[in-house]
């Protein structure tokens, strides 16, 4: 449903949709996740590579410069190459509960991955909303400035026909300063949120459009909870960490174990006629051998380190059950927290519309009165605040509402990019691709494409400004 919802119906200038998927290809803390994922997957064929066998071939020429005078036999020179092969045969269960660890840990990184993207996301959101709001609330603070020297040319005229006090003129005034005030620290804001945006987005924003609805939302806090507890990634993740650390202690523990395997290995050498010195005939100047075994390694005595080894295993072990428990306290408070923020800004929003309304009403009775002389000036200028600052908590309360409800839907493992429809003809990132990749890896010159960093920089995007308005025909923003 989230993900049909943004879908645009028709070419816009920046949607929310844009910008998250411009996030997802090209921001510098998403790509730098999966590259580190990447690394992770490795874990397991570095694991699996203990348990296979390994073959080497090793040569070498010597030229005997000087020989022992006793020694009349001594070769001048001598070449000498072998192939060798071990094969691990059994080690204790190290290398199986090791290759088991990695996956586990491979699973782990791919569920913060998810979080990561989710995290980045829910910024993305926040960001996308926080330019809406502060362009509205500097639009708002624009139009007070506009109404209040409108206001002050009034009551000056006023004043100059004897119709107003002095004080009036002053109280107009006060008001206008601080408006301006206002005004700009409002276009400070926008700034800064427009900075926000161009930092997680890659592009400076463009007539940003009004986000689409967050369908998805759980009808109870209880049933958010239920959902997060199975699908939030930060506590799949906790979970695998804790199964990985239980094969680490069997690792630990295998210290103790014997170790089997076999050996081979063929050498040649080769003396180039010169083994025997002045009687070399008698002797055979290249010789091949070769001899095959079993290898068996029973540990009897390691100064306690096996033990210290698993002691502290069962500690890591430990320590990551705990921290299974921490994320899922945390995950529950989270969605408690954000569920009751999107219910509680509901709310506002109900009620600052209602007072948006009778703030406007109110402001046109008592424009109305003042133009009869039963209302002053100042009661003008409060009717003029209270409507703006409806406004205000109207426009604040629906950004959020929106950053609220998104993030419930975040903790809940339901706010990623398959969770978005953000496929945008080219195939969605899968870390599964590359996991079962390193898998299948065996050859020892396979190489990746040289480090190069693929998120877009910023440096060339001009800095915003606190413009508000769609481009004109010239392409410049327009001041509205």
């Amino acid at each position: 449903m989230l993900g049909s919802a943004l879908v645009p119906a028709s070419a816009q200038a920046d949607d929310l949709r844009d910008a998250l998927v411009s996030a997802y290809e090209t921001n510098p803390t998403l790509l730098a996740a999966r590259a580190q994922q990447r690394a992770t997957d490795e874990d397991v064929p570095i694991q699996r590579a203990q348990g296979l066998h390994n073959v080497s071939v090793t040569g070498n020429h010597i030229e005997f410069v000087r020989v022992s005078p006793n020694s009349f036999t001594a070769p001048e020179r001598r070449f000498q190459g072998g192939v060798d092969m071990t094969v691990p045969v059994y080690s204790g269960g190290a290398v199986r509960n090791g290759i088991k660890a990695a996956k586990e840990r491979v699973s782990a990184g791919q569920a913060d991955l998810r979080g990561t993207e989710s995290s980045v996301f829910s910024q993305v959101v926040a960001a996308y909303m926080d330019v809406l709001r502060t362009e509205a609330l500097a639009t708002l603070a624009g139009n007070q400035v506009d109404v209040l020297s409108v206001n002050l040319e009034a009551t000056t005229d006023r004043f100059e026909i004897g119709e107003l006090t002095r004080t009036d003129v002053a109280q107009s005034q006060s008001r206008l300063a601080v408006a301006q005030g206002d005004f700009r620290n409002a276009q400070a804001n926008l700034i800064a949120a427009r900075e926000n945006y161009i930092q997680l987005v890659g592009r400076a924003p463009a007539d940003l459009q009004p986000p689409p609805p967050l369908p998805g939302l759980p009808e109870t806090v209880g049933e958010a909870v239920v959902t997060a507890l199975d699908s939030n990634p930060d506590l799949i993740a906790a979970r695998e960490r804790a199964d990985a650390a239980g094969y680490d202690s069997e690792v630990a523990g295998s210290g103790r174990l014997p170790t089997v395997g076999l050996f081979a290995n063929i050498d040649y050498t080769d003396y180039f006629g010169t083994l025997g010195g002045p009687i070399s005939s008698n002797f055979t100047q290249t010789e091949t051998t070769a001899n095959a075994g079993v290898q068996v390694t029973i540990p009897i005595f390691q100064g306690g380190l096996p033990a210290a080894r698993q002691r502290q295993a069962y500690a890591r072990e430990t320590a990551a059950l705990e921290q299974v428990i921490a994320t899922e306290r945390n995950v529950i408070s989270q969605v408690r927290a954000a569920y009751s923020s999107w219910q509680a800004s509901q709310a506002v929003i109900e009620s600052s519309e209602a007072a948006v309304a009778a703030a406007e009403l109110s402001l046109e009775g008592v424009r109305a009165e003042n133009s009869i002389g039963n209302r002053t000036i100042l009661d003008v200028l409060n009717a003029e605040q209270e409507l703006l600052s409806a406004r205000a908590q109207l426009v604040t309360a629906r950004r959020n509402a929106y950053v609220a409800g998104f993030t419930v839907l975040a903790a809940m493992g339901k706010a990623e990019a398959r969770d978005l429809n953000l496929d945008t003809g080219g195939l969605l990132y899968d870390p599964e691709i590359n996991a079962k990749r390193a898998r299948r890896a065996l050859f020892d010159w396979q190489r990746d494409p040289e480090p190069a960093a693929k998120s877009t920089r910023t440096v060339d995007i001009p800095a915003p400004d606190a413009m508000i308005g769609p481009p004109d025909e010239s392409g410049d923003v327009t001041n509205q």
